[in-house]
């Protein structure tokens, strides 16, 4: 049985003026936005919290990637900002995810949030050309061994293209959260190398769609989000 996913919504912006009405005007379609390094370098943690007062669960895509140490204080402030969910580079390696994780179990959770801690597997603009190493394994096989290490080490899910995320579904534990941005509902592609359909996506079993542009650069967002929502056949 194919479940509805979750919709987040992008707000790849600059301005709080412009993220604010775009959530405003969203919010009867859906709960959760994500902020990524645009807008957070704009506006900073504030913005996260001004989203949180309107009810968003809050997807935080810094996609974190230092020595353990700094990663292990970075989660530990993400936590303090209420955020719903995180992400970092799997190719930071175990010692760095094992650090983010350990940051989230020694919070107090009482007053702080419990992020999901997402890995990031190979960024959806890219193909196998893009690789900055020698590489003999296609990328779905790159993303699937970093996806599989993802689960081993301990994180609540990965991002991944709609094109793996079958893939990984197939050895993933059965609340392994499988985050997929690139979406697209038309032919354009824009930047996107590996883009699918919102429709395709959720058959390859994502559990959340990350829909950007074609919803918020559109010349009527709600209406945009409401027909991805009527393709997904799942009413708010």
């Amino acid at each position: 049985m194919t479940h509805e996913p979750r919709v987040v919504i992008a707000l790849d912006v600059s301005s709080r003026e412009q993220a604010l009405e775009l959530a405003r005007t969203l919010r009867p379609a859906t709960d959760w936005v994500k902020i990524g390094l645009e807008l957070f370098t704009s506006c900073g943690p504030d913005m996260v919290q001004e989203l949180k007062e309107l009810d968003y669960n809050v997807f935080l895509d810094l996609k974190l990637m230092d020595i353990p140490n700094t990663v292990k204080k970075t989660v530990s402030n993400c936590m303090h900002m209420g955020v719903d969910m995180l992400t970092l580079h799997l190719l930071g390696g175990e010692k760095m995810i094992t650090a983010a994780l350990e940051a989230r179990a020694r919070q107090d959770l009482k007053t702080h949030s419990r992020p999901i801690l997402l890995g990031v597997t190979l960024l959806t603009s890219l193909d196998r050309s893009d690789l900055p190493w020698p590489e003999s394994r296609s990328l779905h096989e790159v993303v699937l061994d970093l996806a599989s290490r993802a689960g081993k080490w301990g994180l609540d899910g990965v991002v991944c293209s709609g094109h793996e995320a079958s893939g990984i579904k197939k050895s993933a534990p059965e609340d392994f959260c499988l985050v997929t941005p690139g979406i697209r509902p038309g032919p354009d592609l824009e930047d996107q190398k590996r883009a699918v359909t919102p429709y395709r996506a959720m058959a390859s079993g994502a559990t959340h769609l990350v829909i950007g542009r074609p919803v918020t650069a559109s010349v009527d967002p709600l209406e945009s989000l409401m027909r991805i929502r009527r393709e997904l056949s799942a009413p708010f």
